[in-house]
């Protein structure tokens, strides 16, 4: 029996790295840029981006949090002044020691001008950020201090991966500074909730709300909150991460302020992100092997339109009826915005033209010829269903019915996730099962298996470290749910007193 024919190849269950990045590559997010390590983020990856910016953006207003731009450069002591912090970052830290270029002896350029103290291209933002706060602050009156920065960040790694790992990326990160610990914990939580709404509602992924094991912890934070997705090779994706920073930073940023009783105290901090990142796991979520699939609340157009006018006696007649309904389509409004149209009025063929919008992941497709326009109809095709699934609908019905459609859309994504998710998690309770669950098959150079494990743990950082060198597989999360649920670990046979979810990651 003969193969289905895709639109990727390979597909998924043969070779998922692979597929992954070619479905990067069919749906033209990005690239490879010429600097090792970076990437180029084209128009449709771009606008994707543009969609999750705008969303979170509106969802941080809505909390508070005013937007600011902090410098790029970062000066070396500032990191030098948290040891936790720049130990976890020293590996991966870009540095700048001169301030120009000159010509050399052999005709070249040469570094010159050598700086009297190195600079940190940004790989995160505490420390600069606490110097600033640290003059923003100076009575119980300026808190809480609730900003948030849209930047990029620079963090030199070694294996990289388009979107989900590079050496330069985009992202967010809030910074607060708070009167009581109390008040900063209860933020730190505000905003991971604030993310999983986001990813389940926008990006159709479910996810789940944990705290980091010390091991796994944010360098210099007193706690770690993060959500973690499962992604269809049963991997998991660190999604977003919320940081309870204690008053670690305060002190070493010296962040004061006079309290209401007249004492000098240090702030409580917390800082919280997530970046581009979000887009190989939207990919990852939902893609199939004809290439990428947006969840509709995300997608950069909502419908495209394809005239069909090769065999047309009046080919602008067609133009004109498919130009009028796309304006009729983008006078409708959904979740505050108009629906985005795309009218693809290019000179190639049908069938490329169709698999190129497929292979973008646009939600519903409309092709639309002589025949269509005398009957006051559209021909539809929906990125849900097989590509040789379309139907004919009459043009009145189908804008009566487009939102109710990308509700539905977008509803079947989740829920499909969400069945995969609860597919591949399981309730572990011996070490033999649990190391079998996560064994590569044999001779299998690419496996996908495993998924996420939940086991007791007695939370010995020696056993955490040793079944990760072993396996490859981490805590991803101690959940938030269920953490009265006493046991025994399997791995030491010592009192648990709660289940924590293990996998491997990227």
């Amino acid at each position: 029996m003969s193969k289905a024919k895709t639109a990727i190849t390979p597909v998924r269950a043969e070779n998922y790295p692979e597929w992954y990045q070619q479905v990067v590559r069919a749906a033209d997010l990005a690239e490879p840029s010429p600097v090792r390590g970076c990437m180029i983020i084209k128009p449709w990856g771009y606008a994707v981006w543009e969609r999750v910016q705008s969303v979170l953006d509106g969802m941080f207003k809505a909390t508070g949090h005013k937007n600011a731009y902090f410098p790029l450069f970062i000066p070396k002591r500032f990191l030098e002044q948290e040891a936790e912090h720049v130990e976890g970052f020293a590996k991966e830290c870009a540095v700048v020691t001169h301030h120009r270029l000159e010509a050399g002896p052999d005709g070249g350029l040469v570094p010159a001008g050598e700086l009297d103290e190195p600079l940190v291209v940004r790989p995160t933002s505490e420390t600069i950020i606490g110097e600033a706060f640290s003059r923003w602050v100076e009575s119980y009156r300026d808190l809480p201090l609730l900003i948030n920065q849209w930047a990029n960040v620079v963090r030199w790694e070694m294996r990289t991966r388009l979107f989900l790992r590079t050496s330069e990326f985009l992202w967010q990160e809030g910074h607060t500074a708070h009167a009581t610990e109390a008040e900063a914990r209860e933020h730190t939580q505000r905003m991971l909730d604030v993310y999983a709404e986001f990813c389940e509602d926008w990006m159709a992924m479910p996810v789940l709300r944990g705290r980091k094991s010390e091991a796994e912890r944010f360098p210099g934070a007193v706690d770690t909150l993060c959500i973690e997705a499962m992604m269809q090779d049963r991997k998991g994706l660190q999604a977003g991460t919320s940081h309870f920073l204690g008053q670690n930073f305060a002190r070493a940023q010296d962040i004061v302020y006079l309290s209401e009783q007249g004492e000098r105290e240090h702030a409580w901090t917390t800082s919280w992100g997530v970046s581009t990142r979000l887009i190989g796991g939207l990919l990852m979520t939902h893609s199939d092997d004809d290439g990428l699939v947006l969840p509709p609340r995300l997608a950069p157009a909502h419908v495209v339109i394809m005239p069909i006018t090769f065999k047309a006696d009046d080919p602008d007649s067609v133009l004109s009826y498919c130009r009028k309904l796309a304006d009729d389509i983008r006078s409708q409004h959904w979740l505050g915005r108009p629906l985005e149209v795309e009218l693809d009025e290019r000179d190639i063929r049908g069938g490329e033209k169709t698999w190129s919008w497929i292979k973008k992941g646009v939600p519903v497709r409309l092709e639309i010829g002589p025949r269509d326009m005398e009957s006051d109809s559209v021909f539809m095709g929906r990125r849900d269903k097989s590509p040789k699934d379309k139907e004919s609908i009459g043009r009145e019905q189908f804008l009566s019915n487009i939102q109710s459609i990308l509700e539905e859309m977008q509803q079947g994504c989740f829920d499909r996730a969400l069945a995969f998710r609860e597919e591949h998690t399981h309730d572990i309770d011996t070490r033999e099962d649990f190391e079998s669950f996560f064994a590569s098959p044999e001779g299998d150079p690419t496996p996908i298996h495993g998924g996420f494990a939940r086991t007791h743990f007695c939370g010995d950082r020696q056993v955490e470290e040793q079944i990760k060198n072993d396996l490859g597989v981490t805590i991803r999360c101690l959940p938030l749910e269920g953490e009265d649920d006493p046991g025994t670990c399997p791995f030491t046979g010592q009192p648990s007193t709660q289940r924590v979810t293990w996998g491997k990651s990227y």
